[in-house]
C-alpha cells in the first residue's frame, strides 16, 4: 500500500456551543490540517497523486472556505450577526469542533475523488483530532 501526506495550514477561529470551558468564547487558532491518501498501485508517473494536483484542489478550497473564517455552529446566536456584517463565516450543523472540521474536510476531499483515508486537524502545537472511515 503507497501512502502520502499533505499538511495545509491556515487560520480560523470558531466558539464552541454548550461547552463550559475556555472555548465557549469566540477565539482563533492557527491549524494545520494533514490530508492522508492511500492506493494500491500508482498511476503510469508513479504517483498516487501528484502534490501539485493536491495543492491545487485541497489547499485552494481550504483557503477559500476556511482560512480567515469564523466557523460556527448554525444554531450560534453570533451569525446572524456576522452575516450582516460580510464577516468570512462558515456555518456548520454541527459544533465546530476540531472533531467536526477534520471530518467536515475529509468528506470534501473525498467528494473531489481523492483516495483520503485519513484526515487530522491540529488545533494548537499539541492538540490533534483525526476522522477517517472504518
Amino acid at each position: 500500500m503507497y501512502r502520502v501526506s499533505q499538511r495545509i495550514d491556515f487560520c480560523y477561529g470558531h466558539r464552541l456551543l454548550d461547552y463550559q470551558g475556555k472555548c465557549r468564547h469566540l477565539h482563533g487558532h492557527n491549524g494545520r490540517a494533514i490530508i492522508v491518501l492511500e492506493a494500491g498501485r500508482l498511476d503510469p508517473r508513479g504517483m498516487i497523486v501528484d502534490f501539485a494536483e493536491i495543492k491545487r484542489a485541497i489547499r485552494t478550497w481550504i483557503e477559500s472556505h476556511l482560512d480567515h473564517r469564523m466557523i460556527l455552529c448554525r444554531r450560534d446566536p453570533v451569525v446572524d450577526a456576522l452575516q450582516k456584517l460580510n464577516e468570512p463565516l462558515l456555518v456548520m450543523e454541527e459544533n465546530p469542533t476540531a472533531e467536526n472540521i477534520a471530518k467536515m474536510i475529509y468528506d470534501r476531499v473525498k467528494e473531489m475523488g481523492f483516495p483520503v483515508v485519513e484526515v487530522s486537524l491540529w488545533e494548537t502545537p499539541s492538540s490533534c483530532a483525526t476522522f477517517r472511515e472504518r
